[in-house]
C-alpha cells in the first residue's frame, strides 16, 4: 500500500514513532476508502497537521474529551468508516477505559487506537503522562488486539494491518526521536506472529517496542561470552504468539524486556502460556518493577529501572 525504501526508513527513524504515525496516515489517506482520524488536541503532537489540512473531511478534532472520542469513533465505525483515534497513551487508554470496554470489547465496534508516547519517554512530565499500565489494562478486555511496533517501518505496517484487522487494535508507540532501525528493508508482517530476529540455544529474549533494540544489544554482549542468545520481537502482545514461546521452552533461561509494568504486560502474557504448557525454564522479567519513581528524562528513567544493556546483561549472567 505504501512504498518502502531506505530513505523512508531513515526518515522514520530520525523523527520517531509519533511523527511517523502522521506521515504514514497522510500517505495512506487516498488509498484507504472511508478513513477518518479523530484526535483530542494532539494533531501536532501526532504529526497529523498535514493530514488535517489536506483531508479536512477525514479529520475530526474533539478537544480534550477522550471518552467522547471513543463514542464518536464507535458511531462512525458502525457506519462502515475505517476509524483511527489518537491521544497520548494514558488518556487514549485509561481515561476512557469504560468506553473501550463497552463499545469496543462488548459491542465489538471496530476502531484502531494509537497511544502516543507510551512507556517512559514523557518522564519530565511525571507519571500522569508516562504510561506503564496500558498493556495490562487493555489485555483484560476481550475482543482487543494489542501491538507495540519496534521501529518506524514496523509501525507503518502495523497501521495498515490494524485498519484492515477484524478486531479493534491498540497500537502502542514507544521511544523517542532518533530511534534505532530494527528493519533495514521490507519484511513480512502479520498481526499475532512474532519475528525471530536472532536464533540461539541458551537464552531466549522476548522483547517488544522500544526494548527490541535493547534486547539485540544484550544478545551481542552475551555472545561475546560464548552464550547463545535468541531474540524475538513480540510486536503483538495480544494475541500472543504461542508457537514461538513453545519453541523456546528448552532454553536454559527465558527473558522478557518491556517498557511497561512487569505485572500484566509481555512477561505476564508469556508466563500464562508457559504455565498452560506445564513446563519451561526460569523466567527473568525486565520492566517497571510495579512502582512510580521520581520523574526525570528518558535515559535517566531507563537507567533507574535497569532497562539498559549492561544492567540487563549483569542480571542475566547471575541467573544463568
Amino acid at each position: 500500500m505504501i512504498e518502502i525504501n531506505k530513505s523512508k526508513i531513515k526518515t522514520w527513524s530520525t523523527i520517531g514513532q509519533r511523527a511517523t504515525f502522521g506521515l504514514v496516515a497522510y500517505e495512506i489517506a487516498n488509498k484507504i476508502k472511508d478513513l477518518i482520524i479523530l484526535t483530542c488536541d494532539v494533531s501536532t503532537s501526532a504529526g497529523l497537521d498535514r493530514f488535517r489540512k489536506n483531508f479536512p473531511e477525514n479529520f475530526i478534532e474533539l478537544g480534550i474529551s477522550e471518552q467522547n472520542m471513543i463514542g464518536v469513533a464507535s458511531a462512525l465505525s458502525n457506519e462502515n468508516h475505517k476509524v483511527i483515534t489518537t491521544s497520548f497513551a494514558p488518556f487514549q487508554t485509561m481515561r476512557c477505559c469504560e468506553q473501550i470496554k463497552v463499545n469496543l470489547g462488548y459491542m465489538k465496534q471496530k476502531i484502531t487506537m494509537v497511544g502516543l508516547a507510551s512507556g517512559l519517554v514523557l518522564g519530565p512530565l511525571g507519571y500522569t503522562h508516562c504510561c506503564i499500565e496500558d498493556i495490562g489494562v487493555l489485555r483484560s478486555i476481550p475482543n482487543l488486539t494489542i501491538v507495540s511496533p519496534a521501529d518506524g517501518l514496523e509501525l507503518a505496517k502495523t497501521i495498515i494491518a490494524s485498519v484492515n484487522h477484524t478486531q479493534s487494535t491498540y497500537i502502542r508507540l514507544t521511544g523517542s526521536s532518533n530511534a534505532p532501525i530494527i528493519y533495514k528493508k521490507d519484511y513480512k508482517f502479520k498481526i499475532g506472529k512474532s519475528v525471530t530476529l536472532k536464533k540461539g540455544k541458551d537464552i531466549a529474549i522476548f522483547a517488544t517496542g522500544s526494548m527490541v533494540k535493547t534486547a539485540l544489544d544484550v544478545a551481542e554482549k552475551l555472545e561475546q561470552k560464548n552464550i547463545s542468545v535468541a531474540v524475538i520481537n513480540v510486536h503483538t502482545i495480544k494475541p500472543i504468539d504461542k508457537s514461538v514461546i513453545k519453541k523456546y521452552l528448552n532454553s536454559k533461561l527465558i527473558v522478557s524486556i518491556e517498557e511497561h509494568n512487569i505485572i500484566g504486560g509481555l512477561g505476564s502474557a508469556i508466563c500464562e502460556e508457559t504455565a498452560k504448557l506445564g513446563k519451561g525454564p526460569k523466567h527473568i522479567f525486565f520492566g517497571i518493577n510495579d512502582e512510580y519513581l521520581h520523574h526525570g528524562d528518558y535515559k535517566y528513567l531507563l537507567q533507574s529501572y535497569g532497562l539498559t544493556p549492561d544492567k540487563i546483561v549483569n542480571k542475566i549472567k547471575k541467573n544463568l
